[in-house]
């Protein structure tokens, strides 16, 4: 069933992780957050490179296009995602948003972590969010959050996302 066509569309993304130390004697997975690779002792539990901001972001496009989520385009016992960058899966998310006819009005991104700190990478996140979705700055908001010590995410031991994002119709566009 097709989406009818609306001036606009508001979809909502969501999504968390757990993150683990490495292995012993291993080397665990870098700690990836809307494509910026932060320095941190835990990596994320995921089947690609686990960007939390680029997968809650992406179900937040494909959502407001009443298009199937990220899980089921791209599902987690699929080989070809072992380990891939999210910035694959946001692309596609993009590409389907003008196919239908879309611009994207806004983003407001929320992501909920103890640590990394996120304020000393917002710009290079912020400009890789612009840079995927071909918007101007002033369309991306980006805030970090922390839980206060309270459940997984304030034990540092996952790292959560949430998104909305507002479509217009490109010929709206003014």
């Amino acid at each position: 069933m097709t989406a009818p066509v609306l001036p606009f569309r508001i979809g909502h993304g969501y999504d968390l992780h757990r993150l683990e130390p490495p292995p012993p004697r291993g080397r665990g997975r870098r700690f990836v957050l809307a494509g910026v690779t932060f320095d941190h002792d835990r990596g994320p539990v995921g089947h690609s490179d686990g960007d939390a901001a680029y997968h809650a972001l992406t179900d937040a496009l494909l959502g407001a296009l009443g298009e199937p989520d990220i899980g089921q385009l791209f599902a987690d016992d699929d080989p070809r995602w072992d380990g891939e960058d999210s910035g694959i899966f946001l692309a596609e998310a993009v590409r389907r948003m003008h196919a239908h006819g879309y611009r994207l009005g806004n983003v407001d991104m929320t992501v909920i972590c103890e640590r990394p700190k996120l304020s000393p990478h917002k710009n290079s996140m912020v400009g890789n969010l612009v840079r995927h979705l071909g918007c101007d700055p002033s369309q991306v908001n980006l805030k970090g959050k922390t839980h206060e010590k309270v459940d997984a995410v304030g034990e540092g031991r996952a790292v959560e996302v949430h998104v909305v994002a507002l479509l217009s119709r490109a010929e709206e566009a003014g």
